[in-house]
């Protein structure tokens, strides 16, 4: 059974209108001292405000079960936090509504309907009972009395009310009786209080309106309120009217349609629907595609036709349909298998080069001999420059088969790779079945170039998906999702392209076949410019043979002063640049033959980019001539130490990486075993400052095979004896001494050779990479293969052996030094027991 109370009006209730809107409110109404306390969640109650609030927790059904067994009065105040279930004194605003319970109604699943009417504005000043239900000690808010209305306070009323009446024809539900009531009222607190009540605003914003006394303020705080309503509801009705134009639109659109159907039916014309239709059919038996995708093609045919031409989903069918219709299902290219004819053709694009192209022509004769033969998945390994992925278009043009190159770098999502699902707006299969349809056969030379910069980010890891295609186990149904058909892309031939190998994942690496393309040799550089750059350049600048001659010193000056690099990238500008400035000559009337000499260049190029340093033309102490390997190539170092006396310190400069700065350590502390066979004391690095710096500052750098460098520029700079100029080297040091083997051989010897230096020491487990190098290299350096450091600082020292000798017969015996060491110790004793003694100890 459901209890009403319905309880009589109070006497004190305040008149509905303007009757005794002089009077403040706390004169008006009889307001206990202490209330018990409603804390309400989403509202925020006003005076003169009137309207039902649900009860259900226990202490609140408490408080109003208290305010009705005595006066009826209660206190109601907003919660900060809405989904507090239990808010404590700290959780609820000090500033709240003294209100009265008009009815109350039990219902039936415990809670309980009350309706309350807002009396007053009052404070809490401090809690009687800090636990539910609460009970509060009030002061009441008084609000000064309205007095004469002045001009600003009736014109923002006026601007309130006009506001709310623009809100409300624009569609804001409300009372339409507000507008009337607001007629009557000219108390503009009271005015305030009613518009906050009846337009919907936020707990936050309806609070600090509730906290503001002064009538004035509070009406600014309405009108900034109702300016914001007026605005956002003028961009809502704009929204919908655009939404409302382009229903109407496409409406329109289809009736037209409809109407031009009907009449090219009355007309006779060819039905466009059906023409579609069977013109699918007949591509689809074109195609020769597998069973499976045929069954999945012949049923999404179906699916088409049996949809309207204009529905969303007949476009998603129609280009899925296409693209597959469209794949080389059975279409492929002639290979030549010619392995002469290749060669030739190989020979003809690319100087050199001879690992890469007995490749190609092993697969080109094992591929004669075996039809069913399988792609192979090769990756080309070099510097920039050095033409891997012009090789891989002249092996494409050897085997008679389409190329297509796609470039990996920069790649981060995963569609890329395997495409999108169907169900995406604007999807499309992904790069490799684009790249197949585009080649137009199902067996072409596919280069994926830099692999090495592959991304990732949220949307995938592309170097997982690509493990499937570069796979010959599992590339034979490659699944795109666009497609979702497997596709045989074991007949085509992958070729890859990197700067190096590091940043490709180790699961990636394992499934190719790794051909390296170090840089070149100056004479290497010379003839691929006489024979493939200076043509070229020539045809694109429109000048002959017969208006330009490069001479060979001409040539071996721009490679050599105007570059350094393992490639020919950058010679290939400077030799297009040299041609532009002829070619301007000969438009501007100068007929003779131009003849490019070493001593021109200057002319046309501006002075030389790359000159010999000054620190390498001597022998110099503590300054050693590394070798080192970056992505462009081979690079020397030059590695300077200095000991001075100071606090025992080691600092390294030069921005050198976390290895190379274990290889400066690693060399120090072999330096320091080493000091007593130098004629050095042991604690000769006690109190000395030890500095080595690898010109360029600016430049990272980093690796572990500077260890034998910076080793041997410490022993030079300890023992005072000068490294050799004309010597580089190349190693990993153990604190043992022992030189460990390197990579990169070849590119550091050219880099060695660019410099004029004709003698490498290198690392005595590398001399099976002399394989590698060419031999006409071989002939110009001179490899010194060494062990140790001891091995090493024979060589690089000047008249190492013979100095290094001195030192080591000066140490004596260990017997002898044994003794020495004895003897000073026994006249250092005595001295530390005198004053006169620790004085003179302290002064050395």
């Amino acid at each position: 059974m459901v209890d009403e109370e319905k309880p009589p009006t109070p006497p004190s209730a305040p008149p509905p209108s303007g009757e005794g809107e002089g009077k403040p409110e706390s004169q008006q109404i009889q307001i206990p001292e202490v209330l018990p306390l409603l804390p309400v969640r989403d509202v925020v109650v006003f005076p003169f405000m009137i309207l039902p609030l649900f009860v259900g927790r226990e202490s609140s059904v408490a408080a109003v079960n208290d305010a009705l067994s005595k006066d009826r009065m209660i206190l109601l105040c907003a919660q900060k936090q809405m989904t507090d279930e239990n808010p404590v004194p700290e959780g609820i605003h000090p500033v709240g509504t003294a209100s009265m319970i008009m009815r109350m109604l039990k219902l039936p699943d415990g809670r309980v309907k009350i309706l309350v009417q807002g009396l007053a504005r009052a404070r809490i000043k401090e809690f009687t009972q800090a636990t539910p239900p609460y009970f509060a000690r009030v002061e009441m808010l008084m609000e000064p009395p309205p007095g004469e209305l002045t001009l600003e306070v009736q014109a923002l009323m006026r601007t309130v009310k006009e506001n709310l009446e623009k809100i409300i024809q624009m569609g804001k539900v409300m009372s339409p009786d507000l507008v009337m009531v607001l007629e009557s009222i000219s108390d503009p607190g009271r005015f305030c209080d009613l518009i906050a009540a009846n337009i919907g605003m936020g707990v936050e914003e309806a609070q600090q309106l509730l906290e503001i006394m002064e009538p004035r303020q509070r009406l600014q705080k309405v009108n900034e309120y109702l300016n914001k309503e007026v605005e956002l509801l003028s961009v809502q009705a704009k929204i919908q009217n655009q939404a409302k134009e382009e229903m109407n639109k496409t409406q329109r659109e289809y009736f037209l349609r409809e109407q031009l159907r009907a009449i090219q039916q009355e007309l006779g014309e060819v039905d466009e629907k059906g023409a579609e239709i069977a013109e699918l059919k007949e591509k689809i038996a074109k195609a020769k595609m597998p069973e499976e995708a045929d069954k999945e093609a012949n049923k999404q045919l179906k699916k088409l036709e049996m949809m309207h031409p204009d529905a969303m989903e007949a476009s998603t069918v129609r280009s899925y349909l296409e693209w597959l219709v469209e794949l080389p299902w059975s279409v492929f290219s002639k290979d030549s298998l010619n392995p002469k004819k290749a060669k030739k053709i190989l020979d003809e694009d690319h100087y050199d080069l001879d690992k890469v192209k007995e490749r190609i022509l092993e697969y080109l004769s094992v591929r004669k001999l075996n039809k069913k033969m399988k792609g192979p998945i090769l990756c080309f390994v070099g510097p920039p420059g050095v033409g891997k992925t012009s090789l891989g278009k002249s092996i494409a043009r050897a085997m008679g088969r389409k190329f297509i190159r796609m470039s990996l770098g920069g790649i981060r999502d995963e569609a890329e790779i395997r495409g999108h699902r169907r169900t995406y707006v604007g999807a499309l299969p992904g790069r490799i079945i684009q790249g197949i349809k585009q080649a137009g056969t199902h067996n072409p030379v596919f280069m994926l170039d830099e692999i090495d910069k592959l991304g990732m980010d949220f949307r995938g890891d592309p170097s997982a998906a690509l493990l499937e295609v570069l796979d010959p186990e599992q590339n034979f149904s490659f699944r795109d999702h666009y497609i979702n058909m497997p596709f045989d892309l074991s007949r085509a031939m992958f070729i890859t392209t990197a700067n190096q190998m590091d940043p490709v994942p180790s699961a990636l690496r394992d499934r190719m076949e790794v051909l390296e393309l170090p840089g070149y040799t100056l004479e290497e550089k010379v003839a691929i410019a006489k024979q493939y750059l200076i043509p070229r350049q020539m045809t694109e600048n429109g000048i002959s043979t017969k208006l330009i001659e490069f001479t060979d010193e001409a040539i071996e000056g721009i490679i050599g002063q105007y570059t350094r690099e393992a490639g020919l990238r950058n010679a290939e500008r400077e030799i297009a640049n040299v041609c532009r400035k002829v070619a301007r000559k000969v438009v501007e009337g100068q007929k003779e033959k131009v003849k490019i000499t070493a001593a021109a260049l200057h002319s046309y190029l501006g002075p030389p980019y790359f000159l010999p340093e000054e620190e390498q033309e001597k022998d110099e102490v503590g300054v050693a001539t590394g070798l080192a390997w970056t992505p462009t190539g081979g690079e020397i170092l030059q590695v300077e130490a200095s000991i001075t006396n100071g606090a025992k310190n080691l600092i390294l400069t030069g921005h050198l990486g976390e290895v190379m700065r274990e290889s400066a350590q690693a060399a120090l502390s072999y330096a320091k075993k080493r000091a007593p066979a130098f004629n050095l004391p042991e604690n000769f690095f006690d109190r000395k400052e030890v500095h080595v710096h690898v010109p360029a500052g600016a430049i990272p750098k980093d690796g572990p095979s500077a260890g034998v460098t910076m080793a041997t520029s410490l022993v030079s700079a300890m023992t005072g004896i000068p490294v050799r100029r004309d010597i580089a080297m190349t190693g990993e040091i153990t604190l043992r001494g022992r030189v460990l083997p390197i990579g990169g051989l070849k590119d550091k010897a050219l880099a060695a050779l660019r410099n004029k230096i004709a003698n490498v020491i290198v690392p005595e487990r590398n001399r099976k990479d002399l394989e590698d190098i060419p031999k006409n290299l071989r002939e110009k350096i001179k490899f010194i293969f060494v062990k140790t450091m001891d091995d090493v600082l024979e060589v690089a020292l000047v008249d190492g052996t013979k100095e290094l000798s001195k030192l080591t017969r000066k140490t004596g015996s260990k017997k002898t030094r044994r003794a020495r060491r004895a003897k000073s110790t026994q006249a250092i004793r005595p001295a530390r027991s005198s004053e006169a003694g620790r004085a003179k100890i302290a002064a050395r």
